[in-house]
């Protein structure tokens, strides 16, 4: 007899998906606002600079990294959402220069609408990306939920003189993207079945790709500063950047990759996130658009799951990381821009 249970297409069950479900940057700072913050020699990054992950000193040689993420459904298939949301979990580890050492899960699950078959794809496909990264995955925790809920809890190692934080950009620094641009954008269009089959492959590839190179660029003192692009989008991103730094940024539009011409066509059609319009009402406070199109802003502002490593880099290590980055498999290598000196507008879009 078959289960009804197993045909439910996941992303109707959840009113937003992927990391534009998280609250925007402002309202995000209301909700933290006057909550203390640790004051502890040891912790060398905390929830005060917004970084992706807090980096705790053990001894001279060794730092722990500790995160989380989890979402809702942002892809129909189980085990694509599975990885995703793993993929995305671990790359605050990699942003950081670190590397992963152990994950548990974060499970909550509508179990009267999804059978145990297609739960168990979900963990099936998380725990596969955990081993690709050499991460184990040692338990986790699961709740009864009215959307389902998957992501992962990571602890990472770094060396405490090694880590990429998002406050040492430098005037004349590189600005490089490790990843196209447009998975907000494509995951909506899967959701409202506008997404053709190649295009969503085409997301989902990205959106399952590892960043590890952040680990070796780490490890070898070779980025001034970084982050890793989800749900704030590319340029509130940057703007963290930009603020932690003192800096300003300033972004060639033309040379920002995006995943298809498929996807400017989509927001031609309005396919776009409630978290990218958030981003994009952001942006307009602390962006210098010039005569940036009204579809481009978007795709700037398009809230990343499981998006790319943003990385300030010198002129004199940028040959060097561009190896790095093409040996550890990242999907593109763009020079997107540069920080200048801090200027009246955060950032400045040509």
């Amino acid at each position: 007899m078959s289960d009804d249970r197993s045909d439910i297409r996941l992303t109707s069950l959840s009113t937003c998906a992927g990391c534009a479900a998280k609250f925007g940057q402002k309202a995000l700072a209301e909700v933290l606002e006057g909550l203390p913050l640790l004051q502890d020699p040891n912790l060398l990054v905390g929830s005060g600079t917004g970084d992706d992950a807090g980096v705790y000193r053990i001894d001279d040689d060794r730092a722990l990294v500790q995160t989380l993420d989890f979402f809702t459904p942002i892809v129909d298939d189980p085990y694509d959402f599975g990885r995703i949301a793993a993929s995305n979990a671990l790359s605050d580890v990699y942003a950081m220069g670190g590397r992963p050492l152990t994950a548990m899960n974060i499970v909550g699950m509508p179990e009267t609408k999804l059978s145990p078959a297609v739960i168990r794809s979900i963990l099936r496909g998380g725990a596969d990306v955990a081993r690709d990264a050499g991460c184990s995955l040692v338990g986790g925790h699961s709740i009864r939920s009215a959307e389902p809920i998957y992501g992962l809890s990571v602890t990472g190692m770094v060396h405490p003189k090694r880590v990429i934080a998002n406050t040492g950009a430098r005037v004349g620094d590189v600005l490089l993207l490790t990843k196209p641009l447009g998975t907000g954008i494509i995951t909506t269009a899967i959701k409202r079945g506008l997404a053709t089959d190649a295009l969503a492959m085409r997301a989902i590839t990205s959106m399952c790709a590892l960043n590890v190179a952040g680990a070796v660029l780490g490890e070898r003192e070779l980025v001034r500063a970084g982050t890793d692009v989800t749900g704030f989008g590319l340029l509130g991103h940057l703007a963290i950047i930009c603020r932690g730094s003192g800096v300003s940024a300033l972004i060639e539009v033309g040379s920002v990759p995006s995943l298809s011409v498929e996807v400017l066509s989509l927001i031609n059609q309005g396919c776009v996130p409630g978290g990218t319009l958030t981003n994009l009402a952001t942006a307009d406070e602390v962006v210098d658009w010039g005569e940036t199109p009204d579809r481009v802003r978007m795709l700037l502002s398009d809230a990343q799951t499981s998006g790319p490593l943003l990385l300030c880099v010198s002129e004199a290590n940028l040959a060097e990381v561009d190896r790095i980055l093409a040996d550890h498999g990242a999907i593109c290598r763009a020079v997107i821009g540069r920080i200048v000196e801090r200027t009246a507008s955060l950032i400045c879009v040509r």
